[in-house]
């Protein structure tokens, strides 16, 4: 049913030559903002994390983990631009959006928080765009078609006689 190389080919997926330059530029353009707005969440969480989150039992450490994966995410999207990657950051927005969401409606590792702190709001803004961004770039790399190379003919299908 599945062919596992054929998965992980998809799934290592790049903008590059056999897609349309207008997929491409989509895919380029739409990866780097949504990078970068990976690393805004990051940089939020890493000066919350300075500010005195830090001193949070379990939500400390996961602040500072939070700033350093969204880094490394962002980084390696940038650098590779695979359609997984592309996933994980669409992910990793979400989630740590939905963090905030549960910390302020029902409460996280004992934790409360409120949307009138400091960055809270903006979090969710730049945490929800990331995912979304990415999303789209993901669905754009997923879904362009292959340009056929000029001059090659299709191969002729078998057919029975």
């Amino acid at each position: 049913m599945f062919n596992r190389a054929s998965v992980i080919r998809f799934l290592l997926r790049r903008p590059g030559a056999p897609q349309p330059r207008i997929a491409v530029a989509a895919v380029l353009a739409l990866t780097g903002t949504g990078a970068g707005f990976l690393v805004w969440s990051a940089v939020i969480h890493l000066m919350l994390w300075s500010d005195g989150y830090k001193d949070i039992s379990v939500i400390g450490p996961l602040f500072l983990v939070q700033a350093i994966a969204g880094i490394v995410i962002a980084v390696a999207i940038v650098a590779l631009r695979w359609l997984a990657l592309l996933v994980v950051g669409a992910v990793t927005g979400v989630a740590t959006a939905v963090g905030l969401l549960l910390s302020v409606y029902v409460g996280l590792f004992g934790y409360i928080e409120r949307l009138s702190v400091p960055y809270a709001q903006l979090s969710l803004a730049v945490e929800f765009t990331a995912a979304f961004v990415l999303l789209v770039a993901a669905c754009v790399l997923a879904f362009a078609a292959p340009v056929r190379a000029a001059g090659v003919a299709s191969a002729p299908v078998p057919s029975r006689t």
